[in-house]
């Protein structure tokens, strides 16, 4: 029985000397695979593996590497610890000495993680309802300090910003959610000014017409933003029809284009027409990007999907020649 080397293989076909792992309960996938899921080339998982040890697979008796769901996580952690400046040779030190917490984690699924998640959502509610920045400003910093910034904004901030937003039935719940959405919109321009490079090559991120809020564009720029090229983010608005001309004057080696919502019918073909046009890479990032990928399949399109880590390093792969659209 063949083996598509882009699913999960079932536990059947996996070889009978490892059946004592508790294989039946767990899926395995292909390098190919891993590396779509996380954005980290197969190269750089078979270096991780034989020069640092970070990583462990598992082998089938021909010698193909089988990757659990831990070994994404642990995958996923590797870039996380790599993101807030730790070289890669030291980060196997760091996974070491969480590796108990982590144990624990397996018997509690996440639930301690998300019990404080909510707790710092609580302190963050408050000093919205009391319209109280300078609180609203500790309370940020705190979070900051906790989490890397990947996990703030999409775990901890824009989770409550959107909770927000939809409880606009009571009288008052309109404005705290203008006064969260001004807070952190400020904040992210701070955080992109603050990391903006002077490159010659250039990323442009622009909003699908109508397809999300100021933020959650600015927030995604900001994951793109440790990429090693200047990110130039178009204001809301920017029309569809004129993105070719703006990419022909500015001549970006991506253009990235973002939406919070499900691909209208005709996206794909727009698109497409679109990729003509231009003379650089152009890439889809956000829940689009994830309901569309199918649809894109074979085209020169890419996709980033929609969690901030996987962003950055999709970007940083395609802008490097490395990924597959």
């Amino acid at each position: 029985m063949d083996v598509d080397p882009l699913m999960p293989v079932p536990p059947e076909l996996v070889p009978d000397a490892l059946s004592g792992l508790s294989l039946d309960r767990e899926e395995f996938f292909p390098i190919r695979e891993v590396a779509r899921l996380t954005g980290v080339n197969p190269v750089t998982l078979r270096a991780w593996e034989r020069r640092y040890g970070l990583i462990q697979p598992t082998r089938t008796d021909s010698g193909h590497r089988l990757y659990s769901m831990t070994d994404i996580e642990r995958v996923r952690s590797i870039l996380d610890w790599i993101d807030r400046g730790v070289a890669v040779s030291k980060v196997g030190k760091i996974l070491a000495k969480t590796a108990p917490l982590q144990a624990l984690w397996h018997i509690i699924p996440n639930e301690l993680v998300q019990v404080d998640y909510a707790q710092w959502q609580q302190q963050v509610q408050a000093a919205v309802s009391a319209f109280d920045e300078v609180q609203l400003e500790q309370v940020y910093g705190q979070i900051f300090s906790s989490y890397p910034l990947t996990v703030v904004f999409q775990d901890i901030l824009i989770p409550l910003w959107k909770l927000l937003l939809q409880r606009n039935e009571t009288f008052g719940q309109t404005s705290e959610w203008l006064f969260l959405d001004g807070f952190l919109r400020s904040r992210v321009l701070q955080r992109l000014l603050l990391v903006r490079v002077m490159q010659p090559r250039r990323v442009i991120v622009s909003a699908l017409a109508d397809q999300c809020r100021e933020l959650e564009l600015l927030v995604t720029a900001l994951f793109l933003s440790s990429v090693d090229s200047a990110i130039q983010v178009l204001a809301l608005g920017q029309p569809f029809d004129e993105l070719a001309l703006v990419c022909e004057r500015i001549k970006p080696q991506a253009l990235v284009l973002f939406s919070s919502h499900a691909p209208a019918a005709g996206l794909p073909r727009r698109l497409n027409r679109l990729a003509l046009s231009l003379d650089c890479q152009l890439i889809l990032a956000g829940d689009a990007s994830d309901l569309a990928q199918e649809s894109l399949a074979g085209s020169s399109i890419g996709c980033l999907g929609s969690e901030g880590l996987v962003m950055r390093q999709r970007l940083k792969q395609f802008l490097a020649g490395n990924l597959d659209t």
